[in-house]
């Protein structure tokens, strides 16, 4: 029977990190801590402060933790969020936290940093949070997958998979018949945001993937990936396709639906609000064997393209 990680009444958070591209500190710290809009008027993301304006003020905070310390790779970054945010400490250095927190969140989203960045905390043997992908090659997943084997309290994931417009297909697609094809749509690199598409779809269909073809370009993903379950799903991650984030179809022998991701907000929240369950009742949210196949097609997806869109099949990456 699992136990609680962390049995805290209000849980300590340290925010740890920040890239170019990835303002998540600014809004899921507020999330926990609520903001000054003033502040966060400023935030260089405008699209943050105008998600987190609209919800009320009374139901914006996950209650039962708060953010208490941050850290960013730019040191004038920590200062502006930790305005905005309402986080009372600054540390110089993301270890500084170790002591005085309960768990860390490791909010950026370059997968091929996260053991670097994780490895602290792991080896102290805090509860880290790491923001999607959490790896982007086979050597960094099998060090995660060795810290899980020993135990050690980890946990990643795309906020698409708490997708409010997606929940309903996650209990049943029986309406479209059995599934022939999905597709799902993102902006930016594969790298980065192909997990977003990966997660947001994989919750609806399942594990069980065997293989990966990219045929497009690094800034034109045209990736075609087969199911064991005998269906078909194609993603599409583009660069500049800032209108095609979240664009999900599903098409069955006997019905068909298109939906569209909507509430940023709702999906962070939720994401979250996992995490910290996590941390109170030692109960995964989902398998950590998912995340291990989902990392094995993001990591496809970059040696298929890599190599001329040969088709990739997850049994040729570790671990097997």
């Amino acid at each position: 029977m699992s136990k609680p990680i962390v049995e805290r009444h209000t849980i300590r958070l340290a925010m740890l990190g920040m890239v170019e591209g990835n303002g998540h500190p600014y809004s899921w710290s507020a999330m926990f801590n609520g903001y000054d809009p003033g502040e966060m008027s400023q935030c260089p993301y405008p699209g943050i402060p105008a998600y987190l304006d609209k919800e009320p003020k009374l139901t914006l905070r996950i209650p039962g933790a708060i953010v208490t310390h941050i850290w960013t790779d730019d040191p004038s970054d920590a200062e502006k969020v930790s305005r905005a945010a309402q986080i009372p400490h600054i540390v110089e250095r993301p270890e500084d936290v170790i002591g005085q927190v309960d768990a860390v969140i490791i909010s950026t989203d370059i997968g091929h940093e996260h053991v670097e960045r994780a490895k602290p905390f792991v080896e102290a043997g805090l509860p880290v949070f790491i923001d999607k992908p959490m790896v982007d090659n086979e050597k960094d997943l099998l060090v995660f997958h060795e810290w899980v084997k020993q135990g050690k309290p980890i946990l990643s994931s795309s906020c698409m998979r708490y997708s409010k417009e997606f929940i309903p297909y996650h209990r049943s697609i029986h309406n479209l018949g059995e599934l022939r094809f999905a597709s799902i749509t993102t902006a930016k690199s594969w790298e980065r945001y192909g997990i977003h598409a990966l997660e947001g779809i994989y919750p609806i269909v399942g594990p069980g993937f065997e293989s990966v073809r990219n045929t497009g370009s690094p800034d034109r993903n045209i990736v075609h990936l087969k199911h064991g379950n005998g269906f078909d799903v194609v993603v599409v991650a583009t660069k500049d396709m800032v209108g095609g984030f979240g664009l999900l179809q599903l098409i069955g022998t006997s019905g068909h639906t298109f939906v569209p991701f909507q509430d940023t907000y709702y999906s962070f929240k939720t994401q979250l609000t996992s995490f910290i369950d996590y941390l109170r009742t030692g109960q995964r949210p989902f398998p950590f064997e998912h995340t291990v196949e989902l990392m094995k097609l993001v990591i496809a997806g970059i040696l298929s393209r890599e190599e001329g869109g040969r088709e990739v099949y997850l049994s040729e990456i570790a671990p097997y």
